[in-house]
C-alpha cells in the first residue's frame, strides 16, 4: 500500500493590481482568479492550461485529479512541495466556451509578470495547451518536445503530458514519470 496522500497546496494570493482583471472576459463566467499554488519561490515553476476545481459545490477544499496525479508523480521522483510552484496560462477556470486565442494572449501577460518576479530556475509545461501558449507556437506538441531542455523566454523549459491525459491514458504514466525525472535530475545537477 502506498503512503501517498494528496493534499491541497497553499494558494498564493492574487496580486492586488490584477485581482479585478476583466481584460480576457473570463470573469463573466463566475470563476475566481487563481494565481498559483505550492511554494511561491520554488525553483521549478509548473505551468498548466488553467486552474481546475479547488472546491466542491459546498465550498469544501479537495484535490482534483490533475493535482493528485502531479503530486503523486512528484513524490515518486523525489520532488518536494517546497520545490514546486504551480501556475496557469489562464488564471480563471473557464466553465463554458470562450475565445481561446484572445484569452490566452491576454492571460500570457499575467504569466510574464509572474516569471519576471519569480525568476524560477526551471519551467515545466504540462499539456499541449500550456506548451503551445508558452512556446508561442500553435504547431508544437508535448510528444515532439519531451525529453529535451528548451530555452524559452530565457528560461530552461521542459515539457510533459498533462496529468489528466495521464489519468485517461495510463500508458502515458511511464512517460510522465520519465519527464518528471528529467526535470528533477536537471534541478539536482544544478544544486550540486
Amino acid at each position: 500500500m502506498s503512503d501517498f496522500c494528496p493534499m491541497p497546496w497553499p494558494e498564493e494570493p492574487v496580486p492586488k493590481d490584477v485581482r479585478e482583471c476583466k481584460e480576457c472576459g473570463l470573469y463573466l463566467q463566475g470563476s475566481r482568479m487563481v494565481w498559483g499554488e505550492g511554494h511561491p519561490n520554488a525553483p521549478i515553476m509548473v505551468i498548466l492550461d488553467n486552474p481546475g476545481a479547488r472546491e466542491d459545490r459546498e465550498g469544501n477544499a479537495y484535490v482534483c485529479g490533475t493535482r493528485q496525479t502531479l503530486q503523486q508523480g512528484a513524490k515518486e521522483v523525489g520532488l518536494e512541495m517546497e520545490e514546486l510552484y504551480i501556475t496557469y496560462i489562464l488564471k480563471r477556470r473557464p466553465v463554458r466556451a470562450y475565445d481561446k486565442e484572445l484569452v490566452r494572449q491576454v492571460c500570457m501577460m499575467h504569466l510574464t509578470q509572474q516569471l519576471q518576479l519569480k525568476q524560477p530556475d526551471f519551467i515545466l509545461c504540462l499539456g499541449n495547451v500550456a506548451v503551445q501558449s508558452f512556446f508561442q507556437d500553435p504547431d508544437v506538441d508535448v510528444k515532439s518536445l519531451r525529453g529535451f531542455m528548451h530555452e524559452i523566454h530565457g528560461f530552461k523549459t521542459a515539457v510533459a503530458y498533462h496529468p489528466l491525459a495521464v489519468r485517461r491514458r495510463p500508458n502515458l504514466r511511464s512517460l510522465f514519470i520519465e519527464d518528471l525525472t528529467f526535470i528533477a535530475s536537471h534541478y539536482r545537477e544544478m544544486q550540486s
